[in-house]
């Protein structure tokens, strides 16, 4: 594929459809969502209108650290905090079909339905890849980001048109698109991260407490695989607890599983054979957090498992 092109044809593609009106997106610091401000905001300039919707669901100090990486690009982006509204859609539920439905709606209706009433804009620019379409469409897994794949008609259903100009390539195409326009390496390297967030690697209810404990793990993993040159890697907590021991004492503590796979695509996705001394090191971390006394190391490709666990 000829990505310069590619580029020029996305760009002119979102400018006739959007015409003279006003483009909204979100901005989660991913590649996918970067590359689509990069092009919305080339094809659109001040009529796009991006914003980051810190949902409680994000690793540390995210928000603002996207935020100010992209303001030395010169691309405005508002912070919005919906960090209540995630948390209270979310109580409860242990399901992971209910958990992302309830991410879906409080994201695309109730957050964005008040931001595009406001904004006046009739098109949200997203991120869509897609390997998102095809396992939504196998049922493999529910992408939260997919609206028409799943029946529903954004434009009846919130009010404004949904446009994804990277339908057609899969990771490996993004990031050379992302590199075309020049974006940082900070973006254009970046570990694939889901779009439900953290929410995605918490097996059973998502909770403030809990999230706390599955973003003190990230840190950790991120920071020790960060020069492995791996595909993706993530700190996940389990819904079981495990006995332990702690100050001399019996402990019933949480879990956290790590995973390292190598992909090109996401669709197939190998284990990574990380190196003893590694694994030791991740787990004498990770059994420093307060409440975990267990870290185990995930040896499933994909398939048959799916990279993230909910």
């Amino acid at each position: 594929m000829d990505y310069a092109e590619f580029i020029e044809e996305r760009i002119a593609g979102i400018r006739a459809a959007v015409g003279d009106g006003l483009a909204i997106n979100a901005l989660s610091g991913g590649v996918d969502s970067s590359v689509v401000t990069a092009l919305g905001h080339r094809a659109l300039g001040d009529r796009l209108k991006t914003v980051f919707v810190d949902n409680a669901l994000m690793r540390e100090d995210e928000p603002r650290r996207v935020a100010r990486m992209f303001a030395d690009m010169s691309i405005p982006v508002e912070i919005v905090d919906a960090r209540r509204a995630f948390l209270d859609a979310l109580a409860g539920l242990t399901d992971p079909e209910a958990k992302r439905n309830a991410i879906t709606h409080t994201f695309y209706k109730s957050v964005f339905g008040e931001l595009v009433r406001k904004s006046g804009a009739k098109y949200l620019l997203h991120g869509t890849i897609l390997t998102d379409i095809e396992e939504t469409i196998a049922g493999i897994k529910r992408q939260h980001n997919i609206l028409a794949q799943l029946g529903i008609d954004p434009q009846e259903e919130y009010g404004y048109r949904v446009l994804e100009p990277l339908e057609t390539l899969r990771k490996d195409g993004v990031r050379e698109v992302a590199r075309l326009l020049g974006l940082p390496a900070e973006i254009t390297d970046r570990i694939p991260f889901p779009g439900p967030a953290l929410a995605a690697r918490i097996v059973g209810e998502v909770t403030e407490a809990r999230l706390a404990t599955v973003r003190a793990a990230t840190a950790i993993v991120e920071e020790e695989l960060s020069d492995t040159g791996v595909f993706q890697y993530m700190a996940v907590l389990l819904e079981d607890k495990a006995t332990g021991i702690r100050d001399g004492q019996r402990e019933f503590g949480q879990i956290i599983v790590v995973r390292a796979i190598d992909s090109v695509d996401a669709r197939e996705a190998t284990v990574v054979e990380l190196p003893w001394r590694t694994l030791h090191r991740l787990s004498a971390r990770i059994t420093e957090i307060p409440g975990v006394n267990r870290c185990l190391y995930d040896l499933t490709p994909k398939p048959p498992a799916t990279i993230e666990y909910v």
